[in-house]
């Protein structure tokens, strides 16, 4: 499978288990147990936009594209600039 299947895969799977829409995925990764996909979900949508909330879930997937696990990392708005790294500090 491509990276783009893969990341396809994990959004279509993650939006049937939490009816959330997802935005982007920002993040991904082969593993050793197959991948790891950083998706953007829309948890709150508001108006203007740059107020909506959204949400970073980290998801699991086997080397086939299953979803393995997925835990949400990071709740934050869309006109937030604060990387994750930067949170704890």
């Amino acid at each position: 499978m491509t990276g783009l299947q893969i990341a396809n895969k994990a959004k279509e799977q993650i939006t049937a288990l939490t009816g959330l829409k997802a935005d982007t995925v920002s993040a991904f990764k082969k593993n050793p147990e197959g991948y790891q996909v950083d998706v953007e979900m829309l948890e709150m949508a508001h108006v203007p936009n740059n107020l909506d909330l959204l949400a970073t879930y980290e998801i699991q997937l086997d080397a086939q594209g299953n979803m393995i696990s997925y835990r949400r990392t990071r709740r934050y708005h869309r006109g937030d600039t604060m990387e994750k790294e930067e949170a704890g500090s």
